[in-house]
């Protein structure tokens, strides 16, 4: 494959502009996903549904969304064409499988058994994980460790019941907890947990989330609250900032950040948790989307459920693969596609700046 030399990285906060680079210059003879920036896309996040069985405030109102119509979803055999074309084509090495909540897609094992039968650009399987609810997950963890899943990101918001369904407007933490479990015993590891604090609901359980994931084994992962669902449930003045929670959690535990050049393009901030009151030591990490935005260093391209690629979480524009893939396109053609449309990527999300709007899709459609 011919090389190009991109010259010195670009720092991690690069900052947002109006317009992308693109016509700045012209693409490099290159079949890997690169931004006129000089990223490359090496992680793919697959949403294989824009439905779940909850409704998290921060995500979408009580009465939900409008799902997708069936027709307009992707099949499983069009799902899994689109990522052989990603990893074979365009040197994708890690598929994330989202959703909405992809436990409720049928066909999940058999899209997983099929991607690990895959080979990357360096003659491996891809790395394979998945993000869940957990609802479900009891009744199918076993199966989908079977079929070649090796790890899981749980998005658990509190360990109060009573919280847990207001945040989530459903009394489900049971069996939440009861498919951890199930993910933990059929060694679905390293299991991390995910959790949005929201001010006034759960923002003073950070300590007490980071002790049961520390007595668990597992690593929990803060995120901010991102301007990604129903318009007036983010108030940038209202989030729970990664300074908040970070002097939280120093509160009751003995952090030690980690180096910043071991992060590279993972998205949270890490730091060693010392051993304390009984409990083990671990780690934890903050996603700082808002405050201290990473995209700099973002490595990512996302697939809809409709067969849309999106070039970055927040943007207002997408390049449709599903009625290319349905007019009988070669796999070429599609790979030339998405590269094009990974070229135009901006620079930054622009949460800061004064024009930034909230994309029309809501997390749930779009996928994490």
């Amino acid at each position: 494959m011919p090389t190009v030399e991109l010259g010195l990285p670009r720092p991690r906060s690069a900052p947002h502009e109006a317009s992308s680079n693109a016509s700045a210059a012209p693409r490099p003879v290159t079949t890997e996903l690169i931004d006129s920036y000089g990223r490359v896309a090496r992680d793919l996040r697959v949403s294989l549904t824009d439905r779940c069985n909850l409704r998290c405030e921060y995500c979408m109102p009580a009465e939900g969304f409008d799902w997708l119509p069936s027709p307009e979803v992707l099949s499983d055999a069009e799902v899994t064409r689109l990522i052989t074309v990603a990893v074979e084509h365009l040197g994708i090495r890690e598929v994330r499988f989202t959703g909405g909540e992809p436990l409720l897609r049928k066909g999940l094992e058999s899209i997983i058994a099929a991607t690990t039968a895959l080979r990357t650009d360096t003659g491996e399987v891809p790395e394979i994980s998945l993000t869940s609810n957990a609802l479900g997950l009891e009744h199918r963890a076993e199966g989908l460790a079977a079929a070649g899943l090796k790890r899981i990101n749980v998005s658990m918001d509190s360990l109060d019941r009573a919280t847990f369904a207001e945040l989530t407007r459903r009394d489900r933490l049971p069996d939440v907890l009861a498919g951890v479990d199930a993910a933990d015993a059929a060694g679905l590891s390293p299991i991390k947990i995910n959790a949005v604090l929201m001010r006034g609901l759960n923002d003073d359980e950070a300590p007490e989330l980071l002790a049961w994931a520390l007595r668990r084994g597992f690593e929990l992962r803060f995120i901010e609250q991102m301007p990604l669902g129903p318009p007036e449930a983010w108030k940038r003045g209202a989030m729970v900032t990664a300074e908040e929670i970070l002097a939280s959690l120093h509160s009751r535990f003995r952090l030690t950040p980690h180096d910043p050049r071991e992060r590279g393009a993972a998205p949270a901030e890490r730091w060693t948790v010392e051993p304390a009151d009984g409990l083990p030591g671990g780690t934890v990490g903050v996603i700082a989307s808002v405050s201290e935005p990473f995209c700099g260093a973002c490595d990512r391209t996302r697939l809809t459920a409709d067969g849309q690629v999106r070039a970055c979480l927040f943007a207002r524009s997408e390049t449709d693969l599903r009625a290319l893939l349905r007019d009988g396109a070669s796999d070429e053609d599609i790979a030339e596609l998405w590269r094009f449309a990974m070229w135009g990527k901006k620079a930054g999300h622009g949460i800061d700046d004064p024009g930034f709007l909230q994309p029309a899709r809501p997390m749930s459609a779009i996928g994490g």
